[in-house]
């Protein structure tokens, strides 16, 4: 037992949960100065430099109520010619204007129960065809939803059990302010007195039913209505019994009292900032460094430097278009103010939706099944909210704020980089091991830190690559896109019953794998790339054929095929070892192995991406083989779906200590997902892949991360576009992987960027960022005089010929008799 604050502050700064009798005990503590510094380094343990706020539109059901709080003015008596509650047309145009205005939160606002006092009321919700106030919500909240794919947040008082879960289902999150556990204030002479509502208990009873049915909730106090400091702390003790119960309170609010003229408390004195401090403080202290803790920024303008240095982190729902309908008076900040006063404070403003990241990222958990899919689109790896438009694969331009932070990174703004994320930095670039968490966080960094990360890969890639960057020309050869495999990212393979699907299911013939090959030779080209689905009726002996046919009629011609699951699998037909698998393929001509088939190195994702493909300790037992047998390989990783930083943190780390070990690896190649033709995507399981800052940071961590051991990154032009590519060169890349000639499996997910970048294309866009253009080989090496040339002098490619499956076109005819 702590009773000395200083010992309690200690221990709390390690871990340890305060008893609620030491948590009383802070009601005599005024010392304001290691109060505040505590409730802040706590922040700092969970939410580091970041404080988020929601964009949201506000919108005022109705505001009548049964409840008479003597501090008041939202709420009205009903008044002759004018509607109760808004009508469907008008919560319409208030949610459009909204989500015009780029928010993604439509809080619904209302009194409670105002049916029960008024009649008037119970005939007006008649008419609109519902018994409740609540019913009426929850047709409104879905209709939003549908209409505009804002998230509905709803605050509608006391509810029962079935109205909490009626609500569940058209609402990402709920909530109620407890305001105050203090029996006393509903007494006689009391704030809340002749408010049935606001009874401690019934309130308390709302939030432990939304616990029970797994609603994300709001909470949180009103402070300065005349309740004593030990009374606020009996509030939040008592809200923090039923987080510890049920884990559902996402956050809790500290609001301030204001005074407003023609109410009863319209001359009580407000809390002064002292108290609100205080109060936040107080907070963050009981509720440990994981909570969300809240003040609304328009209660208390000019403060925000205070109020962050009290340990909140978060803002709560700011509004670009519509007023504080509960405080009128207080207008909202503009969001760049906010953002200019949050970095004073050292921090970094962030958008999150109106259902917090903890509870996005286990949405599964948290939200009715037909609400995961807006949430889960809405988000981005963080779960906090995706702010633009841009995606993998998709002809969108890239943000400005991110192409400006990664060209003009600022020189001066070291005090917004966290100490944690500079060591992180220095050690990598020193080459040294990072851990798991370290890298998670580099994967996390937003705003300055973003830049900064980006300014270090980019740095690092200058002293390992100088300013060459090099590409190679190859043909890209898919010679099968009938799989057996349920990979759910895939929008290329054919299985059983797709071929309606994503065109004609196709198995190509030797002789056409080799007259692209060929053709390919004929313009220039080094390297074929050779992979394809993994078709029920190949075995390893149709790889070997595949490897030796082009090595016949092209001695010369480096072949890059098989990733580590056609190995696998022919190695298994065969019956032989995934080694003398590897052998006999060498033998046939094999020169590399392209790394695909990794996706994420991490079996909690794996499961449910791609369950019946290789394991992580599969996948790289076949690279080590490769490379124990003389094969050097590529790495790749492709992120963006329902993965998060920690699991590309593991990837890399388990590639990097692969690597350690053989020194097989050639290049790492990022691979973004993109969704727009994914099973997963359309299921409603998968995120629109990567935001850009993710994808940027894919290339620019990687590069810290895998030095000195791997020194090619790759950025990958068909899922990056040319801006993209641009950027990600100024972010630690220095390779654009191959011309490719061919590119079919980005274009079947539905990416827009063509099916080849010729060399004079490559060239170009190299020297555009004033760097040095080099074609090389698959081994980084400079290619001949006499195959840049022949590259630079291709003829236009011929038509491809897709061999139809034999299997398909039997089964094709069968059914055409059937019907004649």
């Amino acid at each position: 037992m702590h009773h000395e604050p200083a010992a309690m502050f200690a221990a709390v700064l390690q871990g340890y949960d305060l008893t609620d009798e030491e948590a009383l005990s802070l009601a005599a503590f005024s010392d304001l100065a290691p109060l505040l510094a505590t409730a802040a380094q706590l922040r700092d343990q969970a939410h580091q430099q970041r404080i988020s706020y929601s964009r949201k539109v506000f919108i005022p059901l109705t505001q009548l109520c049964r409840d008479v709080c003597h501090y008041c003015t939202f709420t009205q008596p009903p008044k002759r010619g004018q509607r109760a509650y808004l009508t469907k047309d008008e919560v319409l145009a208030i949610a459009r204007a909204g989500a015009e205005a780029g928010c993604k939160e439509a809080l619904f606002t209302l009194g409670d129960k105002p049916e029960l006092r008024y009649k008037v009321v119970a005939q007006e919700l008649a008419e609109l065809g519902h018994p409740t106030t609540i019913s009426y919500l929850t047709e409104m909240a879905e209709l939003v939803l549908k209409e505009t794919g804002l998230l509905p947040h709803a605050n509608p008082g006391v509810m029962t059990r079935e109205e909490i879960a009626a609500l569940r289902k058209v609402t990402v999150s709920q909530g109620i302010m407890l305001e105050s556990a203090s029996e006393r204030l509903s007494e006689r002479g009391g704030p809340h007195y002749g408010s049935p509502d606001k009874h401690p208990a019934v309130r308390l009873e709302t939030i432990r039913l939304a616990g029970e049915l797994q609603v994300p909730f709001t909470s949180g106090i009103l402070i300065g209505i005349g309740e004593t400091r030990r009374e606020r702390i009996e509030s939040l003790l008592a809200l923090r019994a039923l987080h510890q119960q049920y884990g559902h309170i996402q956050e809790i609010i500290i609001q301030n009292f204001r005074a407003k003229p023609d109410t009863r408390m319209a001359n009580a004195p407000e809390p002064d900032l002292d108290e609100l401090l205080w109060s936040l403080a107080v907070a963050r202290v009981i509720f440990g460094p994981q909570m969300n803790i809240q003040a609304p920024p328009n209660l208390s303008p000019g403060t925000y430097g205070q109020l962050i240095g009290a340990g909140l982190n978060d803002w709560g729902g700011v509004s670009p278009v519509t007023p504080d309908h509960v405080n009128p008076e207080a207008r909202w900040p503009h969001l760049n103010e906010l953002a200019e006063q949050t970095a004073r404070a050292g921090k970094i403003l962030l958008e999150r939706l109106a259902v917090y990241p903890a509870y996005v990222l286990a949405a599964q958990q948290w939200q009715d099944p037909q609400l995961v899919t807006p949430v889960l689109h809405a988000s981005d790896s963080d779960g906090l909210a995706r702010i633009d438009e841009w995606s993998p694969g998709a002809s969108v331009p890239v943000p400005a704020f991110e192409r400006d932070l990664i060209l003009n990174a600022p020189q001066d703004k070291k005090s917004q980089i966290s100490p944690e994320v500079q060591y992180s930095i220095t050690r990598a670039l020193a080459g040294e091991d990072l851990s798991e968490a370290e890298v998670t966080r580099l994967f996390q960094v937003r705003g300055e830190e973003f830049a900064a990360v980006c300014a270090a890969a980019d740095g690092l890639r200058r002293r390992v690559n100088g300013d060459v960057v090099s590409y190679v020309v190859n043909r890209n050869i898919n010679y099968t896109n009938i799989c057996y495999f349920k990979c759910q990212f895939c929008a290329f393979s054919k299985g059983k019953l797709s071929e309606n699907l994503r065109g004609t299911p196709y198995d190509l013939g030797i002789d056409e794998v080799v007259r692209r090959a060929q053709e390919a030779w004929a313009r220039g080209a080094t390297e074929v790339c050779m992979q394809g689905g993994i078709h029920p009726e190949y075995t390893g002996a149709t790889y070997l054929q595949l490897a030796r046919a082009v090595k016949g009629a092209l001695p010369n011609m480096h072949i890059h095929a098989f990733s580590p699951l056609e190995v696998w699998q022919g190695a298994h037909t065969l019956g032989i070892s995934v080694h003398d698998f590897l052998v006999q393929l060498r033998e046939a001509g094999l020169s590399t192995l392209p790394g695909t088939a990794a996706e994420i190195l991490d079996d909690e994702v794996r499961a449910t991406l791609c369950p019946d493909k290789l394991n992580t300790e599969q996948w790289l037992s076949v690279i080590e083989e490769a490379h124990r047998v003389g094969l050097r390989t590529t790495a790749t990783i492709m992120y963006g779906h329902i993965d998060q930083p920690k699991h590309w943190a593991r990837h890399l780390l388990r590639i990097r200590e692969l690597q350690k070990r053989t020194g097989g690896f050639n290049e790492f190649v990022p691979l973004p997902f993109v969704h727009m033709e994914a099973p997963i995507y359309w299921k409603g399981r998968a995120r629109k892949g990567p935001t850009f800052r993710e994808a940027v940071l894919m290339h620019a961590v990687a590069r810290l991360v895998l030095h000195p051991h791997i020194t090619n990154i790759q950025v990958s032009w068909v899922k990056m576009g040319q801006d993209g590519i641009k950027l990600c060169l100024q972010a630690g890349a220095n390779d654009l992987g191959g011309t490719l000639m061919n590119e079919s499996i980005t274009r079947a997910a539905g990416g827009e960027f063509g099916q080849e970048l010729p060399p004079e294309q490559m060239e170009s866009l190299i020297s555009s960022i004033k760097r040095v253009p080099l074609q090389r080989t698959t081994s980084y090496r400079q290619v001949s005089e006499e195959r840049r040339q022949a590259s630079f002098e291709a003829a236009e490619l011929q038509p491809i010929v897709l061999t139809p499956s034999k299997r398909y076109v039997r089964r094709r005819t069968a059914a055409k008799e059937a019907t004649l």
